[in-house]
């Protein structure tokens, strides 16, 4: 059985979900509840998946380990699809979490009130435009690598519920509105959720 180092909601909740969809039993462990949790992972960050002996600390890194396993659309194997899957999970963790950590940064990290709202309003302007490509994306298309879910739309679903923690808006497109529900509704999506006991309110 697979072990997942997790926070409730956290970016890990995309691999709690992919391993769902895989039909994997997980056990979940709060990275809190963990006296050395460095010794799990000296970043200090979640995810964490162990298979066995094996240890994989990275959100992509996870989700290619667990593609190169099984066979799932969420990271086909067919060389065209598995390339455009891959372009849409980097953009999602490498370039869209990053952007979000700018935001938990300038809400909790600065000092002055003032610092903290200029901070904010950057970041959550860059948020913005890059919601804005992935609007235009889904315009062409049902999902970002296509016209099958991947890994991609699950973490960003998972990202957009982040929403809430801030006290600005973060507008979204109706095709991401649509990415949205359509992630949302799946049952593994809602298992995560009814696990790690998050509401979700990123769609009415």
């Amino acid at each position: 059985m697979y072990e997942l180092y997790h926070l409730p909601g956290a970016c890990s909740m995309a691999l709690h979900v992919m391993l769902l969809e895989l039909g994997q039993p997980v056990t979940l462990i709060n990275r809190n509840d963990v006296a050395d949790y460095a010794a799990i992972n000296p970043a200090g960050t979640v995810p964490v998946l162990k298979d066995g002996d094996t240890l994989v600390r990275e959100g992509a890194s996870i989700a290619l380990y667990l593609g190169e396993k099984y066979d799932t659309p969420l990271l086909p194997k067919e060389s065209k699809a598995r390339i455009a899957a891959i372009d849409a999970l980097m953009f999602a963790n490498a370039t869209m979490h990053p952007a979000y950590s700018k935001m938990f940064f300038a809400a909790r990290g600065l000092e002055t009130e003032t610092a903290k709202q200029e901070a904010l309003k950057a970041a959550a302007a860059n948020v913005s435009r890059l919601w804005k490509i992935v609007d235009d994306r889904l315009g062409e298309s049902a999902f970002m690598a296509g016209e099958e879910l991947t890994i991609a739309d699950v973490m960003l679903a998972v990202y957009a519920n982040w929403a809430g923690y801030f006290p600005i808006e973060i507008p979204l497109g109706a095709n991401v509105q649509r990415l949205l529900k359509a992630v949302a509704s799946r049952p593994s999506f809602q298992a995560a959720l009814a696990a790690e006991e998050v509401e979700y309110k990123a769609v009415a």
